[in-house]
C-alpha cells in the first residue's frame, strides 16, 4: 500500500501541474473570462507567456524539477546530493531553453546561472522566498520517513539548497514533503493538517534568514478559510483574496493546503479546483494534488487523466515509486537499528 501511495504522489504532482498549466500566472478574473471553467487538460494559450510553450496534458517546470531531484536521489542510491540536484535542474533548464522563457522563478534563475558558472551549491546564498523548493518537494516526501523532524528538515534543506536556502522557502518545502510523507505512512488528512502549522513554525525558526511572516500562521488562516467557506466558489474566492495564490512560498504553500481541504482530498477535484483558482495555478495544483495522491494512492487518479499523462509525457512513474519505496524502507530499517 505504501508504494501505491508513493505512486499516487508522483501522479498527483503531474496531474495538478498539467491541469493548472493553461491558467498559470493569470488573475482569477482572466481565468474565468478566458476559460469559463477548466475541467480537463488543455493546451497553454498563445497569449499566456508562461503556458504557451506547453501542449495539452504536459506538465511544467514544477514536475520537471521534481523529477530532476528524484533522478539525483536515484543516482546516489537514495541519498540527497545537492550538487547533483543542481546539475540535473540546470540540465533540464538548458534543454528546455528555460533561461529564455518565462518559466523559471527569479531565485532559481539566479542560482542556476551561478551553478552554470561553476559555483558550488555550498557557496550560493539563495535567500529568496519564492516557491521553487516547495514545488519540487514531493519526491522528498516519498523518500523521507517522519520519525525525526529535525533530520527531516535538514534533508529537505539540503535538497532545496541548489536554488533556495531561506527559512521560508525551506519551511514551505518541509510542509509539502511532511504532508506527503505522513500520507504515505497512512495518516489521515485531519491528523496531518492539524500538525502542519507547528511543523512549518519549527522549520521556519530553525535557522532564521529573513523577516517574513509566519507560514504556520498563514496555514492556520488557509485551513480556517477552507473549513468555514460557504461553498466551493466562495472558498476559492477567499483563498485567492485572503491567503494569496502568488509565487511566494507563504502564499502558494498555504493555498495548496487550503485546496486539499476544499477538495476534500480528492485528487481529481483538487487538480480542477486549483486550475480555476487563479495565480500560480500549476504550482499550487502540483503541491496540493501530490498530497491528495499520497493520501489515497494511484487508484484515486482518474484513469483517463492518468492515461493522458502517460501518453503525452512518456514517463515510467512506476519505476520511481518502486525505487523510492526501496530507499524509504532502507531509511526506516536504519532508524530501527540500535
Amino acid at each position: 500500500m505504501m508504494e501505491n501511495r508513493i505512486l499516487g504522489a508522483f501522479y498527483g504532482q503531474a496531474l495538478g501541474d498539467a491541469m493548472g498549466m493553461p491558467s498559470e500566472l493569470w488573475p482569477r478574473s482572466r481565468v474565468k473570462a478566458h476559460f469559463g471553467w477548466i475541467d480537463r487538460f488543455l493546451p497553454g494559450p498563445a497569449e499566456n507567456n508562461a503556458a504557451c510553450y506547453f501542449n495539452r496534458a504536459e506538465f511544467t517546470d514544477d514536475t520537471s524539477m521534481a523529477l530532476a531531484l528524484a533522478d539525483a536521489i536515484i543516482e546516489h542510491h537514495g541519498a540527497v546530493n545537492p550538487d547533483t540536484i543542481g546539475r540535473n535542474i540546470l540540465r533540464w533548464a538548458e534543454g528546455f531553453d528555460a533561461f529564455n522563457k518565462n518559466v523559471l522563478g527569479p531565485t532559481s534563475k539566479i542560482a542556476l546561472n551561478a551553478i552554470k558558472q561553476g559555483t558550488p551549491v555550498s557557496e550560493l546564498e539563495n535567500n529568496g522566498v519564492t516557491n521553487g523548493a516547495a514545488m519540487r518537494a514531493s519526491p522528498l516526501g516519498c523518500l523521507l520517513p517522519t520519525h525525526n523532524l529535525d533530520a527531516f528538515i535538514d534533508e529537505v534543506a539540503l535538497a532545496s539548497s541548489p536554488t533556495h536556502k531561506s527559512d521560508l522557502a525551506i519551511s514551505g518545502a518541509v510542509v509539502i514533503a511532511w504532508a506527503i510523507s505522513k500520507a504515505i505512512e497512512g495518516r489521515n488528512w485531519e491528523t496531518i493538517c492539524d500538525e502542519l502549522p507547528s511543523i512549518a513554525r519549527h522549520a521556519q525558526e530553525k535557522r532564521v534568514t529573513t523577516f517574513n511572516a509566519s507560514l504556520g500562521a498563514r496555514i492556520e488562516l488557509a485551513l480556517n478559510v477552507a473549513r468555514t467557506a460557504r461553498g466551493t466558489e466562495s472558498g476559492m474566492e477567499q483563498v485567492y483574496h485572503l491567503v494569496g495564490t502568488g509565487t511566494s512560498t507563504i502564499e502558494s504553500v498555504a493555498a495548496a493546503i487550503a485546496m486539499v481541504e476544499l477538495a476534500q482530498t480528492n485528487p481529481n477535484r483538487c487538480a480542477i479546483l486549483c486550475a480555476n483558482l487563479g495565480g500560480d495555478t500549476d504550482t499550487i495544483g502540483a503541491m496540493a494534488t501530490a498530497i491528495c495522491g499520497a493520501l489515497h494512492g494511484v487508484e484515486s487518479i482518474d484513469s483517463e487523466l492518468k492515461r493522458e499523462l502517460d501518453d503525452v509525457n512518456q514517463l515510467d512513474f512506476m519505476r520511481y515509486s518502486r525505487l523510492f519505496m526501496g530507499y524509504r524502507q532502507q531509511r526506516e530499517a536504519q532508524n530501527e537499528c540500535p
